[in-house]
């Protein structure tokens, strides 16, 4: 689907923009942020780094792009710096409005199982697939072969699982503060019911801890509690 620019934003000379798409993982419009570097904008055809930050619960593709200024370090290291939001919005699902720690604003990284939340809440998909399509298709100037992966809290559980589960996909990982054993905590164990069911199975298929055991070989990993 093609991406449409809501705003372009001057950051430490390059260009912050507010994008979103139609997708179809979610069923829904989807926003996101998009940092490119100075060396992206100066010289199109150079093909710069991507790093993806995932945000927390409650955030949404703002949060860190406008108070976290990821794009001050990104811009020296001429690193573009993709901002996802955390769930997919306006499903008028029954209920995935009533808390901050399930459905809107808390999509958890994964793909729902369980009616009626299998209808959108694909963000592991929507992350791992589909967003990056999409915008290597819409920017040249981005790198589909370096592409890194981080995020904070929720975001940090979804970019360590993402990396986990994906061997080769990603050149680094890093995680600030992760929910990085969701089955043992009540944030986790709430949504993984929500989105998953009963299924303790199914749960540890996007649990960090439950993943790391099944790596084969050497595990660069940065964790910051």
């Amino acid at each position: 689907m093609s991406v449409v620019t809501k705003a372009t934003i001057a950051s430490f000379g390059g260009k912050l923009l507010k994008l979103t798409h139609n997708a179809a993982t979610t069923n829904c419009e989807m926003a996101f942020n998009l940092y490119l570097p100075p060396q992206a904008i100066q010289n199109p055809r150079q093909k710069v780094p991507v790093l993806i930050y995932l945000s927390g619960l409650t955030c949404t593709a703002d949060n860190c792009s406008e108070k976290g200024f990821f794009q001050h370090g990104a811009s020296k290291k001429g690193i573009a710096i993709l901002y996802p939001d955390t769930s997919p919005r306006g499903l008028n699902i029954e209920g995935e409005n009533d808390s901050w720690d399930f459905g809107t604003g808390a999509g958890f990284y994964l793909n729902a199982t369980k009616d009626p939340y299998d209808k959108g809440y694909n963000m592991y998909s929507y992350v791992t697939e589909e967003l990056p399509k999409t915008v290597f298709a819409a920017f040249e100037q981005l790198d589909s072969s370096r592409v890194s992966i981080t995020g904070h809290s929720m975001g940090g559980h979804g970019a360590l699982t993402l990396f986990l589960r994906n061997p080769g996909k990603y050149k680094s990982v890093s995680a600030f503060a992760p929910i990085a054993n969701p089955i043992n905590c009540p944030w986790g164990q709430k949504a993984f019911k929500g989105y998953l069911g009963d299924d303790i199975q199914k749960w540890k298929e996007f649990d960090a801890t439950e993943l790391v055991k099944k790596w084969k070989g050497p595990l660069n990993a940065l964790i910051d509690v």
